[in-house]
């Protein structure tokens, strides 16, 4: 760098001492900014983090809710980037999270250690692709890829709106990102004006490259401190052949517990006929129509097929489906042939951007309908289960959904023990991850090394703990008088268990159910019961539901999954969890069966290394949203009686907060009214 008169000063190497201020002096300085209070687990995780990312290593840790736990990793990740120049990235499972880092922590943080570092740090938010609008297709238009079929003209009306919307935005948009569109609009809208990262035709042979969004989106992310991701596009990054994200040797997975789920979901793929027909259509367009036409039979052949097969998930490979998944991959293998060179964009096409695109889209398409066909088909090629690396099941079509096949891992963590462990220092955090008191499960399923020996294995796992005193200020009953539930919905005595603990804590309840059948048959039973509003999800937008179920103390919200870990609503408003049942994964959920088989196969406990792993999660999940602040109070009922009487009970309850216990029904019900008396 220069400076006045002429002297030039060398650049300090990445990593050499810049005498940057101790991380615990950082920390301080930002909590006292920030007008905080000191907390022992937000410093001893802060010293954890700096310490990993100094020796290279992995760390896992938990840090329960009021920990301030994003602080405490975003301030070593911000030292380690003004220390060696690179960019950090902090990966999240969900946008509100996405959005609090970006709106609200790292602005506030900036501001905070400006003038105590080198330099005020900088963040940005990187996102897929297709969440960017794409100047090309906005401006040159694509072939719509729908088959034709009769819509609701209603719909097709709010598609049109929908799509001038896009276009009157597109002109005025800074960012093209799909988030800053209110408000939002449908997918097959957006589709119209959007492409994926195989379809993009690159910066460099796109007449809109230079101002595409989401190259520069990529660019600005590459002269940050802090790049904000999701766990999809993190996946993605470290498994493709083509980078999405900047350089950088640290990645922060923040809600670490939901990474196994969101990477099986980026690895998981599909087969229906409308995929199959789509990838007809767009080779038609580049192609002689015949050799087009046999893919388009053999969709219907698929059609066909999958329409009198029974759901669920596919052990062995029928005669009739592997001769149509074989004809699927031979038919897409001649559009690919007949494609020819797939540089041929560069040259012929050079000067046909439409052309070009046209292509590109078909190979995309192509390339995908042969290679998941191709890998279905291998999916039955192992000797025995120990063997076995995929499963494949039929999904149940719905509506306009046609049934679809798909394709996933048993495991992944072969996968992210390699492509992600094995090439950058990782930082877990969540407010669940020791579950049974150990983080040994949550590592076998990131494929983290057991012994911990191995370099890039290597990894420590740290608890620290929670500000709340679970045991003073919350007590966790369990309905062990309870019957066991059986499948025909909610018995009797479970409607007048809820009832009577609802009307102790004057409403106040947050209803978590394991399914949404049972959350509407709670409602529907005690709706007219109860002299307390209830609502139930589905009512209203999930937003709308917690916004009034907090706003109105009285009032209960029931729900299923996205309530379990989606809602924050501290003070009075929450003095009751009611969880119905434990929240064990469905008996023939495919993908979840097949991996327990899978794991007794090869020695081990499939239902501790699955299901009850699946349910540990959950259950700590829900049970955290009780105490969202030092000053709540309350009760997680949970009325399921094997939490009490089942040899796995154990686990379970080592994966819970130290709240106090209790199986008294009496006893509880009488805390219940001193807090809605206080």
């Amino acid at each position: 760098m220069s400076v006045p008169g002429g002297t030039v000063l060398p650049v300090p190497e990445p990593g050499t001492d810049l005498d940057l201020p101790p991380v615990e002096d950082l920390l301080a300085t930002a909590v006292r900014e920030l007008g905080g209070a000191e907390r022992p687990g937000q410093v001893s995780m802060a010293t954890a983090v700096h310490d990993a990312l100094a020796k290279g290593e992995h760390l896992a840790v938990q840090a329960g809710t009021g920990t301030g736990k994003s602080l405490a990793y975003l301030v070593p990740a911000i030292r380690h980037a003004a220390d060696t120049r690179t960019a950090v990235v902090v990966s999240t499972a969900t946008i509100a999270l996405q959005r609090q880092l970006v709106d609200r922590d790292l602005p506030r943080l900036a501001e905070a250690l400006d003038g105590v570092l080198p330099h005020k740090p900088e963040f940005a938010i990187l996102k897929g692709r297709r969440n960017y609008l794409c100047r090309h297709k906005a401006t040159v238009g694509m072939p719509e890829d729908e088959a034709d079929q009769l819509f609701d003209p209603r719909e097709v009306s709010a598609t049109g709106r929908m799509v001038q919307r896009i276009q009157e935005w597109a002109e005025e948009t800074e960012t093209g990102d799909r988030d800053e569109l209110v408000p939002g609009v449908s997918e097959q809208a957006w589709r119209q004006f959007s492409v994926s990262a195989r379809e993009c035709l690159g910066a460099q042979r796109c007449p809109s490259g230079a101002e595409c969004f989401a190259e520069l989106a990529r660019e600005r992310a590459g002269q940050v401190d802090v790049v904000v991701t999701n766990h999809a596009l993190l996946a993605i990054d470290a498994m493709e052949e083509f980078a999405l994200l900047p350089e950088h040797e640290v990645v922060v997975v923040d809600e670490a517990h939901e990474l196994v789920d969101r990477v099986t979901t980026v690895v998981t793929d599909e087969l229906s006929d409308a995929v199959v027909a789509t990838a007809a259509r767009r080779a038609g367009r580049v192609i002689e129509q015949h050799v087009a036409d046999r893919l388009q039979e053999a969709a219907e052949d698929l059609q066909a097929l999958l329409a009198a097969a029974p759901p669920g998930r596919v052990d062995e490979l029928p005669q009739s489906l592997g001769m149509t998944l074989a004809l699927v991959r031979d038919s897409a293998h001649a559009c690919l042939t007949a494609m020819g060179p797939r540089n041929a964009d560069r040259g012929a096409d050079k000067d046909n951007p439409e052309q070009a695109a046209l292509r590109r889209a078909a190979f995309t398409s192509l390339d995908e309908v042969h290679d998941t066909a191709v890998r279905m088909l291998d999916a039955f090629g192992a000797e025995s289960e120990v063997d076995r690396a995929e499963v494949v099941w039929l999904e149940e079509g719905h509506g306009r959904v046609a049934p679809t096949l798909k394709v996933a891992p048993l495991s992944v963590g072969g996968m992210l023990g390699e492509k992600l462990f094995g090439e950058r220092t990782v930082i877990l955090t969540s407010a669940t991850l020791a579950l049974g008191g150990t983080f040994d499960g949550m590592a076998a399923q990131w494929g983290l090394d057991r012994d911990r020996k191995s370099k890039k294995g290597k990894w420590t796992g740290l608890d620290v703990g929670s500000p709340f005193d679970h045991a003073r200020n919350g007590i966790l009953y369990v309905a062990r008088h309870l019957p066991p539930q059986g499948r025909d919905g909610l018995p009797e005595a479970y409607l007048e268990e809820i009832s009577e603990l609802v009307e102790a804590a004057g409403g106040r309840t947050l209803g978590l159910f394991s399914s949404m059948r049972a959350a509407k048959a709670a409602t529907e039973a005690l709706r007219d019961k109860l002299a307390v509003p209830l609502l139930c999800q589905g009512d209203d937008s999930t937003a709308q539901l917690v916004k009034k179920f907090a706003e109105d103390p009285e009032t209960c919200l029931f729900g299923t999954l996205s309530l379990w870990q989606g809602v924050d609503v501290p003070g009075p408003s929450l003095t009751l969890v009611i969880i119905d049942r434990i929240p064990f994964p469905r008996p023939d959920d495919p993908l979840t069966s097949a991996r327990q088989r899978h794991v007794a196969a090869k020695g081990g406990n499939g239902f501790m290394a699955v299901a009850a792993t699946h349910a540990a999660l959950l259950l700590a999940q829900g049970a955290g949203r009780l105490l969202r602040s030092m000053a709540d109070r309350g009760v997680i009922a949970v009325l399921d009686p094997r939490l009490a009487t089942a040899r796995y009970s154990g686990f379970l309850l080592g994966s819970l907060p130290p709240y106090w216990r209790t199986t008294d029904p009496a006893t509880v019900r009488a805390a219940l009214r001193r807090l809605t008396a206080d």
